[in-house]
């Protein structure tokens, strides 16, 4: 890539970077605050989805060193309603999810045809994000509900 386009591939991964350790605090705050008889498997899969939001910040930190950049110490945009039940926790969690997916599918926009090793680490990444945003969506139904979530 020249150096052009390897600027603004790091610049995205930066921004990449910072949504999901945003990510890592959102996740970990929301594990936090469920109550009810139903919070050891909602605080364990919170904090799942914790530890994947940090895999996701260093794939991307050590992506952002092999184009010879550096990588950013901020964090991206802490969403969050202040509502504390567990569907608002949930739809919290979708909005940002569909943030990062949106920065994903810039990057691969941006890197397609030019870069095999950023194009295919876009595709990964957006791939698991559909999944996610998926069992979010899921999460969010009613019992019995087969038809997807969609917000009011």
């Amino acid at each position: 890539m020249d150096d052009a386009l390897n600027a603004k591939a790091a610049s995205m991964l930066n921004r990449i970077l910072e949504m999901e350790l945003a990510g890592v605090v959102r996740y970990t705050h929301h594990s936090f605050m469920v109550f009810g008889f139903g919070r050891i498997p909602i605080v364990d899969w919170l904090r799942g989805q914790a530890q994947e939001s940090m895999l996701h910040a260093q794939e991307a930190g050590e992506l952002i060193t092999l184009l010879g950049a550096y990588p950013s110490l901020g964090i991206g945009r802490l969403l969050d309603s202040h509502q504390t039940d567990i569907a608002s926790i949930l739809r919290d969690s979708l909005d940002a999810e569909a943030a990062t997916l949106a920065l994903y599918r810039e990057l691969l926009e941006t890197v397609q045809g030019k870069s095999v090793l950023l194009e295919e680490y876009a595709r990964k990444m957006i791939a698991a994000e559909e999944i996610h945003a998926a069992e979010v969506n899921k999460m969010l139904r009613k019992p019995g509900d087969v038809a997807a979530y969609r917000p009011s």
